[in-house]
């Protein structure tokens, strides 16, 4: 059984709570809950007057709620921050914290299909009750809108093959399973302890990648992340702080520039003077896990923590 130590072993956990700069009687938002591990961490030094929004879309994580007068758990897309603060009456948030990272349950779930490491239905939503899902994608998209979602998602230069050669399996044979889909694209497998293996270094890091692409299609992470970004630039109050982990260049890149600013592409506002006009000041260089943790937690060796306060 999954417990909230395993569900998810939290990345950067003190650098990130530390870049809070949290006061004890503020109010803070953790839209990423998961695990509950940087929820607790938040609430640990708050005081009694502090509050804390965690936000999760995931079933499973409601498991791992905190029983704690000042916490409030909001099963919903991160993505409607600034509806979800309105309706609790938050007029200002002074911080708010985002984990993006797939969570360790997720990977390990069998039945989830985030993974190649099991023969599993090609799901991959983090929201189970809604959405279209991986095998919806592979088995209704074009040839090209295929070919599109591998090379902007998970940057395959072989982007097009791969999408041809889906488009002709699926002509005779759905394909429904991670399995499915590794034996079309003709990936040998080793079996092991029920989980499939891929022997080849080079084709694991593709797999990688492809399943990434998929993901972030599935759950139209960037389009989300766009409206977690623009939500939190409007509900942090002056001297509050976005605290952001990212995993791969493309969420970084939206992440980078909102931080720079203000705006998620990067487009930035001048004076009259040619000063830069943005609502956040970049606080910090960009910390990444050391060697200690990257040992420890081996998901944790791309991330990147980004730390910014509202100045406007």
């Amino acid at each position: 059984m999954t417990t909230a130590e395993t569900y998810h072993v939290p990345v950067l956990l003190q650098e990130s709570i530390d870049g809070l700069a949290i006061q004890p009687g503020g109010v803070y938002v953790d839209v990423t809950f998961g695990g509950g591990g940087h929820s607790r961490e938040i609430l640990r030094r708050l005081g009694p007057e502090g509050r804390l929004y965690s936000f999760d879309q995931d079933a499973d994580a409601e498991n791992n709620i905190v029983d704690d007068d000042r916490f409030t758990f909001v099963r919903s897309n991160f993505r409607y921050v600034r509806q979800w603060m309105r309706y609790y009456g938050v007029d200002r948030v002074d911080g708010l914290l985002a984990d993006l990272g797939v969570s360790s349950h997720h990977f390990d779930d069998a039945t989830r299909g985030f993974s190649f490491r099991f023969d599993a239905p090609l799901d991959m939503r983090m929201n189970k009750r809604a959405g279209q899902t991986a095998a919806d994608i592979l088995n209704g998209y074009s040839e090209e809108q295929l070919a599109d979602v591998f090379y902007l998602y998970g940057e395959l230069k072989n982007a097009r093959r791969i999408a041809k050669t889906i488009v002709t399996a699926r002509s005779e044979k759905t394909i429904a399973t991670t399995g499915d889909l590794l034996s079309v694209l003709g990936i040998e497998t080793a079996q092991a302890d029920s989980q499939l293996s891929i022997v080849n270094s080079q084709l694991k890091k593709d797999m990688a990648r492809l399943f990434q692409a998929l993901r972030i299609e599935v759950n139209r992470e960037m389009v989300v992340l766009t409206d977690l970004l623009c939500g939190a630039r409007d509900v942090l109050g002056e001297g509050g702080r976005l605290v952001v982990i990212t995993y791969h260049s493309l969420e970084d890149r939206l992440v980078k520039n909102m931080m720079k600013s203000g705006s998620v592409d990067g487009r930035v506002e001048q004076d009259f003077f040619g000063r830069v006009q943005s609502p956040f000041r970049p606080v910090g260089k960009v910390i990444v896990p050391d060697s200690d943790e990257q040992q420890r937690n081996p998901r944790s060796r791309s991330a990147k923590l980004r730390i910014a306060e509202r100045v406007s």
